[in-house]
């Protein structure tokens, strides 16, 4: 699997990201906004967490508009993968790749914890790894994560099977408990916890490997 991970002025997350991909056994090349192109073989494309341009604006809007987002949306589209975590979700929301939207947490504070999770389903390459219904624990560390989707929107997420992770105990007033959602193919998953930061015993758990074993497996022949 050949794993592509963008930065932009503000990511501080990237560097977890790659490695976390490498962990899992991916080749991971360093992309910079302003390009233009994807690496050749791009299998995965992985939007990290950060405060992108400073989350002018709004989080993630000005990073939706990057040169590189042009190729990614473009890589979307031929059934790409593309992972988005924390800021990187807000990206993918402002940029049309998954739905609704990341507003002000509901406490207007910052919050850095680690929270109690439940995968909502294991029907997709993230979250194959895992039994739907099974509870894991990772990190967030966020301002505005709070997920708001319209009640048509809500509808199609839990009627096509697409909410990827709740969370045990809400921490920031997200509709539905919302965590994490998948595009309609499934192949693009955006979640405000930060599984990179979870990988290995001295950060405290490793539950986030999974993830990236098991979207690694999704490229390995049987």
């Amino acid at each position: 699997m050949k794993a592509a991970v963008i930065t932009f002025p503000g990511s501080n997350c990237d560097r977890d990201l790659a490695v976390a991909f490498a962990a899992a056994g991916a080749e991971v090349a360093r992309v910079w906004h302003k390009e233009d192109a994807l690496p050749a073989g791009t299998d995965v494309v992985g939007i990290p967490g950060g405060f992108s341009y400073g989350d002018y604006l709004r989080c993630g809007a000005i990073a939706a508009q990057s040169p590189v987002m042009a190729a990614v949306r473009a890589h979307a589209a031929r059934g790409g993968y593309v992972l988005g975590i924390c800021n990187g979700f807000q990206v993918l929301t402002e940029s049309g790749l998954l739905p609704g939207a990341l507003m002000r947490n509901a406490s207007l504070k910052f919050i850095c914890k680690r929270v109690g999770l439940r995968v909502a389903t294991a029907d997709s390459a993230y979250t194959a790894g895992w039994q739907a219904g099974q509870r894991i624990s990772l990190p967030v560390a966020h301002h505005d994560g709070n997920f708001a989707i319209d009640a048509e929107g809500l509808a199609r997420l839990k009627g096509e099977d697409r909410i990827a992770f709740t969370y045990v105990d809400n921490p920031n007033g997200s509709v539905a408990d919302i965590a994490g959602i998948l595009s309609d193919n499934r192949r693009v998953l955006g979640l405000m916890p930060h599984p990179e930061r979870a990988i290995d015993p001295a950060q405290g758990g490793t539950d986030g490997a999974m993830l990236f074993r098991a979207l690694m497996g999704a490229f390995v022949p049987v």
